[in-house]
């Protein structure tokens, strides 16, 4: 299970780079390879129905804007033998279907190939902890998660939360600049 507490604690907050990451509109998969060098290699652990057993937290509440049924997708994402986030994401069945032709394709590259326009939300940061999320990290947590919409035409398309490991901080810098 993975537990989550308050994203940003008193006296502390995200350093530039994180901020970038955690908080910017620009795509994940994108940053990771332009600041590892490398291709992101997308590890499927698991594409079904979604019957709400998330080895994570509860799902978002923004979830509920999609219409059923739904599937869920999982995936590490790794560069080279790294491995630098997890992700969920939540879609409708036909909507999955329709984007995620290629299942071990990173899904922003799924959502722009016919160059359509998407607009991000991010909803919520947190930190959290999981043994699972610490053993494939090579790290001990908290990692620092997002969690995000995407929208076409007005209407959410996808829900995704992702976490990230403390091996970005070669690339970023510390996560956390303190503040006393």
């Amino acid at each position: 299970m993975l537990e989550a507490r308050a994203g940003r604690q008193r006296g502390h907050s995200l350093s530039g780079g994180w901020n970038l990451l955690l908080l910017g509109d620009g795509s994940p998969t994108r940053h990771l390879q332009l600041l590892t060098g490398q291709p992101v290699r997308v590890e499927l652990i698991a594409m079904a129905a979604d019957r709400s057993t998330s080895p994570a937290a509860p799902p978002p509440v923004e979830i509920s804007e999609l219409q059923s049924p739904l599937l869920r997708r999982q995936v590490w994402l790794c560069c080279g033998e790294t491995t630098l986030a997890w992700a969920e994401s939540w879609w409708n069945q036909e909507q999955a279907d329709t984007h995620l032709q290629q299942r071990d394709q990173p899904i922003w590259l799924s959502l722009t190939r016919d160059r359509a326009e998407l607009f991000r939300e991010v909803d919520g940061l947190a930190q959290v902890e999981a043994d699972w999320l610490a053993q494939r990290f090579g790290h001990a947590g908290p990692f620092w998660s997002r969690h995000y919409r995407f929208f076409r035409g007005g209407q959410p398309l996808t829900v995704i939360r992702e976490v990230f490991s403390p091996a970005l901080e070669h690339w970023l810098g510390n996560a956390s600049v303190d503040h006393g």
